[in-house]
């Protein structure tokens, strides 16, 4: 790959080489490496757009604040007692990226069952189920480890991030699409909604990035995280993999805010689906966050239980 300096950058853009370094630094410029003082840019490297315009929705989410603050105060209870003993965690933890693999890949069809799934995580083959099954477990786990580590880090959400859950996702089941995006049309089916023409993907992710910042302003965790995951799945920027990715988004959201994770059920598919769409097509979330709500309400729940509250 053959880089450019922010001089260079900056008389091709028309933009200030300060400005090119500020979008550098908040990761706007896809491969910018930094080295030493200076940032090395890709010369193919495509201008980020102007986070100055006017960018947000005009959503609907007619949700109680009473439902948030019940949330909160569970949190609150469980976050005084933290820090957990190291056994407690690792049996919680254990147990979330099982379920949440589990739920998640089934939502997607994948047809191991929860035993299965904790088998297919230990390293072993399932009889009479496909390797693609398989690889999709441990993929999720992988992600999982993955995005616990990003939500340590004290750093924006990119679209590299992003790029590199899917990747992860898709590894070894369509190294040829991970971490890639869409390069055709879709549609999602049983829904009413058509993601946007995928000439479009690159600037959609871009705003969606803006967006999502913007959000953190505005709202509490779970309704950013909500709308994170809506949002991306709205613009459907992955050939597959999309809803996992989404609702790995969504946690990376409320794991790095201090909440639980938060798993939707494979039961709550149908309800799930349909409260996606509707936000899709007529900007209500309401629907969408009370399931999340009340996901994040039975994941709290099973901590306080565990921990005796």
């Amino acid at each position: 790959m053959n880089y450019i300096t922010t001089k260079q950058v900056s008389d091709a853009w028309n933009i200030s080489e300060r400005r090119v370094r500020s979008l550098c630094v908040e990761g706007r410029v896809e491969g910018a490496v930094k080295v030493g003082t200076t940032w090395n840019i890709p010369e193919t490297a495509s201008k980020p757009i102007d986070n100055r315009k006017k960018l947000e929705n005009k959503f609907i989410i007619n949700v109680p604040q009473s439902k948030f603050d019940e949330l909160y105060e569970k949190k609150k209870i469980l976050d005084s007692k933290r820090p957990l003993s190291e056994a407690t965690l690792k049996s919680l933890r254990e147990n979330y990226i099982l379920e949440w693999t589990y739920n998640s890949n089934a939502i997607e069809g994948n047809t191991l069952t929860l035993r299965e799934t904790k088998v297919a995580l230990e390293g072993i083959t399932v009889s009479g189920k496909s390797i693609k099954e398989h690889l999709e477990a441990i993929n999720h786990k992988d992600a999982i480890v993955f995005l616990e580590d990003l939500a340590k880090q004290n750093t924006l959400l990119t679209e590299i991030d992003i790029r590199d859950l899917h990747r992860l996702v898709l590894k070894g089941i369509d190294n040829e699409n991970s971490g890639k995006y869409r390069t055709e049309n879709v549609i999602i089916s049983g829904a009413t909604h058509i993601p946007p023409d995928n000439v479009f993907v690159k600037e959609e992710m871009a705003k969606l990035i803006l967006k999502y910042r913007d959000w953190t302003k505005k709202y509490n965790s779970i309704i950013v995280a909500g709308l994170l995951h809506g949002e991306f799945v709205k613009i459907h920027p992955f050939i597959d993999g999309n809803g996992r990715t989404a609702r790995l988004l969504l946690n990376l959201v409320t794991i790095k805010n201090g909440f639980t994770p938060i798993i939707i059920k494979n039961d709550m598919r149908a309800e799930y689906y349909d409260s996606l769409d509707k936000a899709h097509t007529t900007l209500d979330y309401t629907d969408f966050i009370n399931l999340i709500i009340k996901s994040a309400n039975m994941s709290l729940d099973l901590y306080l239980k565990v921990i005796g509250k």
